[in-house]
């Protein structure tokens, strides 16, 4: 999906997919620690976000600017990019990516083989991307392709007992992580940001499709 057109908020080319569901780092690139939601460049001073200092840099620049839309996808992006990054988390320990993860999960979910073109769909990736991280998964044992019997053409990818023990050993560490690192939303706020968030993915994906990444 391409970045809509008009000024860069950067200053430079649009970046094309810079918009991307979950608005985080290109295809299996990692943004370097500290990088700024939307310009890569910004410190955050006492008691704000980094994404706070980049709105303030570009308000002295362009004064009259409604900023107003930045702040809230910068902080999307921005926390988007900071979850896949953390090291800590237990995919990071597994030695996964979330993508590779998405991945792994659509075969456990559903509960049976599905061909690239599925996973594609169930992971809201390119054709190109599922063959990469299938390559990757399947050198370290965790999934499996198969050509099917009845059309030799097609490929079936399937979890190894492996893959299953990796999904089913950190998929509940996961979502404890993911809970503490909202444990310090009260309970008010996390029952008003699931479904803004919904409206705004429902809204995204209905005018612009469905992204790949």
């Amino acid at each position: 999906m391409r970045a809509t057109k008009g000024p860069p908020v950067g200053g430079g080319r649009p970046v094309e997919g810079s918009h991307r569901a979950g608005g985080g780092p290109p295809e299996d690139e990692a943004l370097p620690a500290g990088a700024g939601a939307l310009t890569g460049e910004g410190v955050p001073v006492s008691g704000q976000d980094t994404v706070a200092e980049v709105v303030r840099q570009w308000r002295a620049v362009y004064p009259g600017l409604d900023t107003g839309p930045m702040e809230i996808i910068g902080r999307i992006n921005r926390c988007a990019a900071l979850l896949q990054q953390a090291e800590e988390a237990p995919l990071g320990r597994a030695g996964l990516t979330r993508p590779e993860f998405d991945l792994l999960g659509a075969l456990r979910r559903t509960g049976r083989e599905l061909t690239p073109g599925e996973l594609a769909r169930e992971t809201f990736s390119s054709g190109a991307a599922v063959t990469k991280r299938l390559k990757q998964l399947t050198a370290r044992g965790l999934a499996e392709r198969r050509s099917d019997p009845r059309d030799r053409r097609v490929a079936r990818v399937r979890l190894t007992d492996a893959g299953r023990d990796v999904v089913d050993g950190v998929m509940p560490a996961q979502l404890a992580y993911e809970s503490a690192v909202l444990s310090g939303l009260d309970g008010p706020t996390l029952g008003e940001l699931a479904p803004l968030l919904a409206e705004l993915l429902g809204r995204l994906e209905g005018r612009l499709g469905a992204p790949r990444t």
